[in-house]
């Protein structure tokens, strides 16, 4: 009996393109007998990609965003259809495209899935007309904003604290409690290897456990390095992560600038922050509140998360 278990992905149309091939392949060109040479075009590299995964990680559906603002490329494989895998897929991508900013989004519908759309608020327009030797009949549709959760008011800060500095393992560990204790609802990480010998340690996970749970819709967002050196560790933050999925988010570089980096950091949303040059050495400054420099490492850490990709690596691991 087939799991009716899954989730839905981003993708990373290099890290993940055997995964989008294998369905969509077999959907429309095996199935459909799309032409091979028309299934994959130049779009497929700029569009944002989503991907359907049952609970051995394999891949069952997938969808993309074009540039143009278009829903296409939906596809499900024969034995997942009708268990609510298209309709997670749509709305997964309409909820990426309301956080790009988009207005409104159309489609090229195949006239057999013309009600599935339109159940999702899609409207037709136009005439009916062939693509790639199926009748399909254009749709589109307005996007309302992405409702923004309500917040109480921000917690008081209080003053600016001088940096200090450290040069051991126990100072590093003493601020790196201080810094994932101090955060209200974000923590950016930014590591080689997830330093396992810091962030392994038992009182350093339930600090992050403790964050997570909070109830607070928290989130540690990891950017590391070498995510291949990390996959052998077992380390404990992933078995952690592996448990709180819409907690923590990983990528890694693409940017050979980026990988280059030699530094690690810690930051927090309340101008808590820890900084090592070298992130094999124990050396480094750190606050619970300070601003300016707080600020300087989170604009850093968003500008290589931007240009990073998904952390394909630990997607076995169900992350």
């Amino acid at each position: 009996m087939i799991p009716t278990d899954f989730r839905i992905d981003p993708a990373d149309y290099q890290a993940d393109f055997q995964d989008l091939r294998s369905v969509r392949e077999t959907v429309f060109v095996l199935e459909q007998n799309v032409p091979l040479e028309e299934e994959w075009d130049e779009l497929d590299p700029r569009c944002h990609h989503v991907i359907a995964r049952d609970t051995n990680n394999q891949p069952i559906g997938t969808g993309r965003l074009t540039p143009e603002h278009k829903i296409g490329r939906m596809a499900v494989l024969k034995a997942w259809r009708n268990k609510g895998v298209g309709d997670a897929l749509m709305v997964a991508l309409m909820n990426q495209a309301r956080s790009l900013g988009w207005t409104e989004v159309s489609l090229n519908a195949q006239v057999s899935a013309e009600a599935f759309y339109a159940r999702h608020g899609f409207q037709p327009y136009g005439e009916r007309f062939m693509e790639a030797g199926i009748e399909h009949q254009a749709m589109r549709r307005t996007l309302e904003p992405l409702a923004t959760p309500e917040r109480g008011p921000a917690a008081p800060r209080g003053p600016s604290v001088p940096s200090v500095e450290f040069d051991s393992l126990h100072e590093a560990t003493d601020a790196t409690l201080a810094v994932v204790r101090g955060a209200r609802r974000e923590l950016r990480l930014f590591t080689r290897d997830l330093d396992p010998v810091l962030y392994g340690q038992p009182a350093v996970l339930e600090a992050f456990k403790q964050y997570a749970i909070a109830g607070r819709g928290g989130v540690v967002q990891v950017i590391v390095l070498d995510p291949a050196a990390v996959q052998g560790q077992a380390h404990p933050l992933l078995g952690l992560a592996q448990r709180m999925t819409s907690v923590f988010q990983f990528r890694t570089p693409v940017d050979d600038v980026d990988l280059q980096i030699a530094s690690a950091f810690l930051a927090n949303d309340r101008d808590g922050y820890l900084f090592r040059a070298l992130g094999s050495r124990w050396e480094g400054e750190w606050s619970p509140a300070n601003p300016a420099r707080t600020r300087q490492l989170l604009e850093h850490f968003g500008r290589i998360w931007e240009r990073s990709r998904p952390c394909s690596e630990f997607r076995a691991l169900g992350i």
